[in-house]
């Protein structure tokens, strides 16, 4: 176990922040997070400090990176301080403690894919479906071919299991080469991935954001559709909050949800 004093985090809220679809409140103040077929529990003991149930080695060489540890997101919040913009600080300042997790690529294709008109708890109970044949570890793209499209379908995919199932064998066959992937650029990474049917605009943003830390990708869903309309009249730019417009929309659209659940 290792207990760390934390600024700039909240486990709870990087929970709900809609980025991530396998963690789970499992007592009050203890969540369970599942990546790179590993299971971390944390443990929240006061307002900046935690228990990280792992050792020393795999707290460096997987957690530090997984939670982004090595950015420090007070100068992004000073950055956005100084723009003057109140809707933006308002939001930085509700979701004070999320972060931008460092995920695995493929999972993030296949969850974004998952994603499309799909809540976040139904996302997180597709996966969960999905990996239950695989010992309840995500399983490569080896392992998901060898679902077939009614296989998907029986999972309650509707229209995405064609997607899930045509993106599947494009990473088997090569065809979708994700090495080659994450060695592009945002623009480029986006405009490759929106070559494969059941990838627009938001997910290829989303799979850029969330699976290659490409935090100046900004995808715009419905919530960021809503804020743009009625916070900026229909405009954003999404230049001025460069490089870190990935990082803000998240605070964005944490603040949003809850703004809307009052």
């Amino acid at each position: 176990m290792i207990e760390k004093n934390l600024k700039d985090f909240d486990i709870a809220q990087i929970a709900d922040s809609g980025q991530c679809f396998r963690f789970s409140r499992i007592a009050p103040q203890i969540w369970r997070v599942m990546a790179f077929q590993k299971i971390l529990d944390i443990e929240k003991i006061s307002e900046n400090d935690y228990i990280f149930h792992c050792d020393k080695t795999e707290f460096r060489n997987i957690w530090y990176s997984y939670f982004d540890f090595q950015t420090d997101y007070g100068i992004i919040k000073d950055f956005v301080y100084k723009l003057r913009d109140a809707y933006l600080i308002s939001a930085i300042n509700y979701g004070r403690g999320i972060r931008i997790l460092r995920q695995d690529l493929w999972e993030m294709i296949v969850s974004y894919i998952i994603s499309q008109r799909n809540s976040i708890k139904r996302i997180s109970n597709t996966i969960n479906k999905i990996c239950s044949h695989f010992s309840g570890n995500f399983p490569s793209p080896a392992q998901l071919s060898q679902f077939s499209e009614n296989d998907f379908i029986k999972l309650g995919l509707g229209y995405r299991a064609g997607y899930l199932f045509e993106i599947t064998k494009s990473v088997i066959n090569y065809d979708l080469d994700l090495e080659k992937l994450k060695s592009m650029e945002t623009l480029d990474a986006i405009n490759y991935l929106k070559q494969f049917k059941g990838i627009g605009e938001k997910v290829a943003n989303c799979i850029a954001l969330f699976g290659l830390y490409k935090t100046d990708a900004f995808p715009i869903d419905t919530w960021i559709k809503r804020i743009i309309q009625k916070e900026y009249s229909g405009f954003f730019d999404v230049n001025k909050i460069k490089p870190y417009a990935g990082i803000i929309q998240q605070y964005m659209f944490f603040y949003q949800r809850f703004l809307e659940k009052e």
